[in-house]
């Protein structure tokens, strides 16, 4: 059975973190429907005046953050200790867990182009120990497809396999199509599947979708994508649902309204962040 849309998002231009200009998709509007991914935001600029005031250190709670680069440059730190830069075709994938104070920089670069993801995390896990680990180019397998190419972000495409998160599995893949090409993807049947046109407009499931538009799709085994008269890029996530209560306030995402209130108390008290603190 093939998967048909449920819902699409175009996404909309505004500003985040010191005033970086980016395309916000999804949010906490969406959470359900797109469950288990909370929000989805693009970055798409020429201009560096547009994003290199980046995002000053800020709290995490409860969230996985995903942060792929396709073009530019990403430099992370942490309150665990970590600094890191990615760069073209390079992932973030931070775990906030219990608690994380982090930092995302933007430097200058001809092109800016990416996403960030947040996955949600199950009840269970919400408080597990935070961590950070970058994806590089050579960790990321490119696979030959009809007309294109997938790049394995994280999780399996057939007998391939990519980073594997802790808490979710997470099929997410890149893929490059080039213009008049048409590729199904195979699904499991009732994975939480959605597709990101990250660049270009393409048919998906029959269905002409603009670019920066994320689309839900319904449960079946498998996904027509159709390239135009142009080459695309699209983001295919797979995970499974949590269908869990979401409280969302910012940042931080929990379950109750007690836990979401619990989490901004620690923040002005200073006993937030459950593991060793070293920026």
């Amino acid at each position: 059975m093939k998967r048909m849309i449920k819902n699409k998002v175009r996404g909309f231009r505004t500003t985040d973190g010191a005033g970086v200009s980016l395309v916000r998709v999804l949010g906490n509007t969406t959470a359900e429907t797109y469950d288990p991914i909370l929000m989805l935001d693009s970055f798409d600029s020429t201009n560096p005046e547009e994003y290199t005031a980046g995002f000053p250190m800020h709290p995490h709670r409860g969230i996985e953050t995903i942060s792929l680069v396709v073009k530019g440059n990403m430099v992370h730190k942490d309150s665990l200790g970590n600094e890191d830069g990615i760069t073209d075709g390079e992932v973030q994938w931070m775990t906030a867990g219990s608690g994380i104070l982090h930092e995302e920089k933007l430097p200058a670069s001809d092109k800016m182009l990416g996403v960030q993801l947040w996955l949600n995390m199950p009840r269970k896990h919400k408080m597990a120990p935070p961590e950070y680990h970058s994806i590089k180019k050579e960790e990321i397998k490119e696979i030959p497809i009809d007309g294109g190419t997938l790049r394995l972000i994280s999780g399996q495409y057939k007998e391939h396999k990519g980073f594997m998160g802790k808490y979710l599995p997470v099929d997410y893949y890149h893929i490059m199509l080039n213009a008049n090409n048409k590729f199904t993807i195979e699904t499991e049947k009732d994975k939480s599947v959605l597709v990101f046109l990250l660049s270009g407009d393409a048919k998906v499931a029959g269905e002409t979708i603009s670019e920066k538009t994320a689309v839900k799709l319904t449960n079946g085994d498998s996904l027509d994508i159709e390239s135009l008269n142009e080459d695309i890029q699209i983001l295919f996530i797979s995970s499974d649902k949590l269908e869990e209560p979401v409280s969302w306030g910012g940042p931080i995402v929990m379950n109750t309204r007690e836990e979401l209130d619990l989490a901004f108390r620690e923040l002005r008290d200073g006993s937030f962040l459950k593991e060793k603190v070293d920026y």
